[in-house]
């Protein structure tokens, strides 16, 4: 069962013996989210992953990202405009490598890809016809709010809290073995949820 929002909160002031005037919902729910977030960068978890398909454009080089995107696990091309054609695995190398490999700009079927900035991803050669392609990525996990519970909150509650207290504890500047043991606790959650989600 999920815990609730509120009563996250009333643990991490029980635990850390402060109230709200030191640690505000604000400042907790930063706590949260920096350990969510911290989470997604370190377990690659099945409530993250997404896959979206799309079309290139012809005689375009960049690829539009979705706007939950975080992380590229892979990128697909389709050998015809539709997915009903031939599919390729997209080699992922450097943005000089694309700018070096593409030099003359050749056009033709992609091969690698690259990421360019935070909403779009380069890619050599250029298409020359809007090739389908599915990327499948890490989206931004969601947030566990006060309207919004989340995978983490309802199924890894104890990591989740002692992420948060790590963070609480070094904010205070609590007791170092307060600190170190909350530390070394969610070290070992995300170890442990990292090999239950690797199967």
């Amino acid at each position: 069962m999920a815990i609730s929002y509120s009563d996250f909160l009333t643990q991490v002031r029980d635990y850390t013996e402060v109230d709200s005037n030191v640690l505000s919902d604000t400042i907790i729910g930063q706590f949260i989210r920096n350990t969510e977030l911290n989470i997604a960068g370190a377990v690659d978890y099945d409530d993250t992953r997404k896959y979206a398909t799309s079309s290139f454009t012809a005689n375009k080089r960049y690829l539009i990202t979705p706007a939950d995107f975080l992380v590229i696990r892979s990128l697909q091309v389709f050998s015809t405009t539709d997915q009903t054609g031939d599919r390729t695995f997209m080699e992922k190398r450097d943005t000089s490598f694309i700018t070096e490999y593409n030099g003359s700009g050749a056009t033709g079927l992609p091969k690698y890809y690259a990421n360019w900035d935070e909403s779009s991803i380069v890619v050599a050669p250029t298409p020359d016809q809007a090739y389908a392609v599915q990327l499948n990525y890490i989206i931004t996990p969601p947030s566990f709010t006060s309207t919004n519970t989340t995978y983490l909150s309802e199924y890894q509650q104890g990591m989740l809290l002692d992420g948060v207290l790590t963070e609480a504890y070094a904010f205070l500047k609590g007791p170092m073995d307060m600190y170190n043991l909350y530390k070394s606790k969610y070290n070992e959650g995300v170890q442990n949820f990292a090999l239950q989600q690797m199967g």
